[in-house]
């Protein structure tokens, strides 16, 4: 189910140059985006030019909002207080550990520590690998969903399999058709990696 996000709308009169131009703020409801997973994209600095600054955290981070999303300016990503927020860097990120990242309001989705909330996606041409929500529309339906804790044990287990080479060295096939065949398994079956390598 398709988590909602209440908002109190006011208006606001932004000077720029010689206009004045009606503007509109967005404020969630209090406790809108407590226990949710969000992937947000970095983006430019001049992408708030004009935007008023809304809420800033006791951790620095500085929030604004627009009618399609959530601008969030900060220098620390990932697993907060009671979230988790990703952000994907731009191709060329910016040398500056203080990042802007903007994340559309469907994007945010529900979370906690218990429901088989997330799958695992897996780049195999980039060795990367990390854990999406099953409400995303990149599910196929078929990977395996599990809860946040045995999410972050098989990610490991992926990463050390698509990034590290000692595990293979008793293998005579190629290392990258059995790290597919490996990760595969490990995505969408609940097989242990013991048993996986046991089939190969």
């Amino acid at each position: 189910m398709k988590m909602e996000i209440g908002f109190i709308k006011t208006d606001y009169l932004m000077k720029k140059s010689a206009n004045l131009t009606m503007k509109s703020n967005f404020y969630p409801k209090r406790g809108s985006f407590k226990n949710t997973f969000c992937i947000f994209h970095e983006v430019e600095l001049n992408e708030i030019e004009g935007l008023k600054e809304q809420f800033s955290s006791k951790a620095g981070s500085t929030y604004y909002y627009s009618e399609k999303g959530m601008y969030r300016l900060s220098n620390h990503w990932g697993r907060l207080a009671n979230s988790k927020w990703r952000l994907i860097p731009m191709e060329k990120s910016t040398a500056s550990k203080t990042k802007l990242g903007f994340a559309n309001w469907d994007d945010f989705y529900p979370d906690n520590d218990i429901d088989l909330l997330y799958f695992i996606e897996v780049d195999f041409e980039n060795y990367s690998a990390n854990y999406q929500h099953r409400q995303h529309s990149s599910y196929d339906g078929k990977a395996i969903l599990r809860n946040t804790t045995e999410t972050a044990k098989v990610l490991k287990r992926v990463k050390n399999i698509l990034t590290l080479t000692s595990w293979a060295k008793f293998y005579d096939e190629d290392i990258d058709v059995l790290r597919r065949k490996i990760v595969t398994e490990l995505v969408y079956t609940n097989k242990s990696l013991d048993e996986i390598k046991r089939e190969l």
